[in-house]
């Protein structure tokens, strides 16, 4: 092992910038030259029409602020699968030949996990350094902890124009098919509901917890201020099990379904009911604020705050992760180990997964949900009880969620 390439795929978040200076300065230590392969698997299938590679020197190490989102290797959303080259792999083992790589750092969540294992089938030798926003990998994964903070301060943030408007207001996040993001994040910034793709919608439940405490802020506040607060997940589905989806949006490039319009569907359920709930008028009218044909319900307002939440910074713990997963990806192909997948290092020891394992997808533990429906949080349903008896343990517990 001479030379290896570092790639990063899938959507940009926190922490993969540590991934890549974790790698190099690993790579410097056992006396190994990196390479940044640019723009993920659409940079490698052309990599045999680079002229040069950038060499993760030192000094061009340096260049690199850990502490940023985003990556210094660039992205795309390229499955190798469906490009309509027949000699595609061939092509990759050239441009790997080309540049003398012997193997590949890899980070990317399932769809850039899975594209990893098709290579390493093809016998190209590569690491996965898990990747996503998401945590819905087996593995904890960079970028979720950079996001749910974000997600948080943002929703913090909210309250002071909630409050100020007496609004209800419904933020919608990304997530997918896991509701890990808007779940954590919504604990954090004390969410008075938080809605999940496990979790099919109950709008009635939803509606009831809503009108009961935000008629009850109002009530209380001596100013009569009060607020009520929504975080959604955009992978939403409905009592029925329907998922929200955007049809005229088609499907990504790993034939995913674009999921889009989640928390505009919170605000008219919500509205809807509101408008044909006959005791509205009164409690408006209590409160001080019912003024007919201008303001005679809450008014309900959808934000989406997008890319923002995987922008910006990396989060301290993102750093950290990615910077071992980054070095223990490259022990591991000094190792002559391959279509694996790093998931932590722990007590000296590089733990890993088989990468078509590792990126099996990982759901929203719905006993700790009813923990926090016992603690007032709503989640779109009836409260569930939940039975915790106490065991205890002689190893560590895991690090992460």
């Amino acid at each position: 092992m001479k030379k290896i390439g570092i790639l990063t795929s899938g959507g940009d978040c926190g922490g993969l910038n540590g991934v890549i200076k974790g790698a190099a300065q690993m790579a410097i230590k056992l006396g190994i030259t990196s390479y940044v392969i640019p723009n993920g698997y659409a940079g490698l299938y052309n990599l045999i029409d680079f002229d040069t590679l950038v060499e993760l020197t030192p000094d061009r190490l340096d260049a690199i602020d850990c502490n940023l989102a985003g990556s210094e290797a660039g992205h795309s959303r390229v499955k190798i699968k469906k490009i309509e080259d027949p000699q595609k792999y061939d092509r990759i083992k050239k441009g790997l030949q080309k540049f003398k790589l012997d193997g590949l750092v890899i980070s990317g969540g399932d769809d850039s996990g899975s594209v990893m294992v098709d290579l390493a089938g093809q016998g190209i030798k590569c690491i996965h350094a898990p990747k996503t926003m998401d945590l819905d990998l087996q593995t904890y994964s960079v970028g979720f902890d950079s996001t749910v903070n974000r997600i948080a301060a943002f929703l913090e943030d909210l309250k002071t124009t909630a409050r100020t408007h007496n609004r209800v207001m419904v933020m919608e996040v990304f997530g997918r098919y896991a509701g890990h993001t808007a779940f954590r994040a919504g604990i954090a910034a004390e969410a008075d509901a938080i809605l999940i793709p496990e979790i099919p919608t109950d709008f009635d439940a939803l509606y009831a917890h809503c009108k009961e405490r935000y008629f009850h802020r109002i009530a209380a506040s001596d100013v009569k201020a009060g607020t009520y607060l929504v975080l959604v997940a955009e992978g939403l589905k409905d009592a029925s099990g329907k998922e929200l989806v955007d049809d005229s949006a088609g499907v990504d490039a790993f034939g995913h379904k674009r999921l889009a319009g989640a928390g505009k569907y919170v605000c008219d359920q919500l509205t809807k009911r509101f408008k044909n709930d006959s005791e509205i008028p009164k409690l408006m009218q209590r409160g001080k604020m019912y003024v007919k044909g201008l303001n005679e319900i809450p008014e309900i307002r959808a934000v989406t705050p997008g890319h923002l939440v995987r922008c910006g910074h990396s989060s301290v713990y993102d750093v950290n992760f990615g910077k071992e997963a980054g070095a223990a990806a490259v022990i591991l192909l000094k190792n002559n180990l391959s279509g694996v997948t790093v998931s932590g290092i722990s007590n000296g020891k590089i733990q890993y997964l088989e990468t078509a394992e590792a990126i099996k997808q990982r759901h929203v533990d719905l006993q700790v949900v009813a923990l926090h429906e016992q603690l007032g949080t709503c989640f779109g349903r009836k409260p569930k009880d939940a039975a915790f008896s106490p065991i205890q343990k002689k190893d560590a517990a895991e690090r992460y969620l």
